[in-house]
């Protein structure tokens, strides 16, 4: 269990906040609406939830959308006539935010109740931020499952190192200043890769990144998810963004080559249970 952030609110000078979540057609409405469930009922509540319709939806997330927007005053929600891909429906919807920080959250995981809260306190601990993120449980089925965490480094230092080798956020988990964000070009559309892109362009305009050491967010897991991370067309995504890097010299033909190695034996050479295996035992605690 990682420590707890030290960091506390002054609730007098509470920072108004949006919250930015998409939904498209495969996504499970129940899984949905636990989601949003977990935004509203927090310590400190969003000034603004903003959900992105990324395309037709079946009834049943229909209906679960028709809940909140018929019970939440601060509830405004954006409908894409076709699906365009997570990377530009969440640009979308921090493009329509009507406030300067923003926080992400995925369809189909769950925040913990006072996520927000140490976010904010952080925010107004220091005012040189522009991304705080946090730490993940991971589980299957029930938050009272959980098989590993994802633990990411904390100071900005070692985030921008750590961002040579691996995505150096937890996405689900992240708050940001919408300003600094779009002076970065915000989401731009990359396989799989979109946040850690995002994060790699953030870095290039000097922007101050943090982590809280404690978990933020329940984040669902399936016998898909180990496979998603391999294959030929995640190796390319990965590798074209390790070419990026290098030619902006963010990384060096070193650091290059271990990555595209380490990740071609990993994305391409190793079968998924195995794969499995070692992201659960080398990059995850339990």
């Amino acid at each position: 269990m990682n420590k707890s952030s030290s960091f506390k609110i002054k609730k007098n000078k509470i920072t108004k906040f949006s919250v930015c979540i998409s939904v498209y057609k495969k996504d499970d409405a129940e899984h949905f609406r636990k989601a949003i469930e977990s935004i509203v009922n927090q310590t400190i509540k969003p000034s603004e939830i903003i959900l992105v319709v990324d395309g037709p939806v079946p009834e049943d997330i229909n209906k679960v959308i028709d809940k909140f927007k018929n019970s939440l005053k601060n509830f405004k929600f954006i409908r894409l006539s076709q699906n365009k891909g997570h990377a530009i429906a969440r640009q979308i919807g921090i493009k329509a935010a009507d406030h300067e920080l923003v926080a992400l959250m995925d369809s189909d995981d769950i925040s913990v109740s006072d996520r927000f809260e140490k976010q904010l306190a952080c925010f107004q601990n220091n005012k040189n931020l522009d991304v705080v993120g946090g730490q993940i449980y991971e589980f299957i089925n029930s938050i009272k499952n959980i098989i590993g965490i994802r633990c990411v480094p904390l100071n900005d230092s070692r985030i921008k190192k750590y961002l040579k080798k691996r995505c150096p956020f937890n996405q689900v988990t992240v708050m940001m200043r919408k300003s600094s964000t779009l002076k970065a070009g915000g989401y731009i559309d990359w396989y799989c890769e979109e946040d850690y892109y995002l994060w790699v362009r953030m870095h290039e305009i000097g922007c101050n990144f943090k982590n809280l050491p404690d978990n933020l967010v329940y984040v669902r897991i399936d016998k898909e998810t180990y496979k998603r991370r391999g294959g030929w067309k995640y190796f390319k995504s990965e590798i074209k963004l390790q070419k990026y890097m290098l030619k902006n010299k963010i990384i060096n033909p070193f650091q290059y080559l271990f990555n595209a190695l380490s990740r071609f034996a990993v994305q391409i050479l190793l079968p998924n249970n195995i794969r499995k295996y070692i992201f659960r035992k080398l990059f995850r605690k339990t």
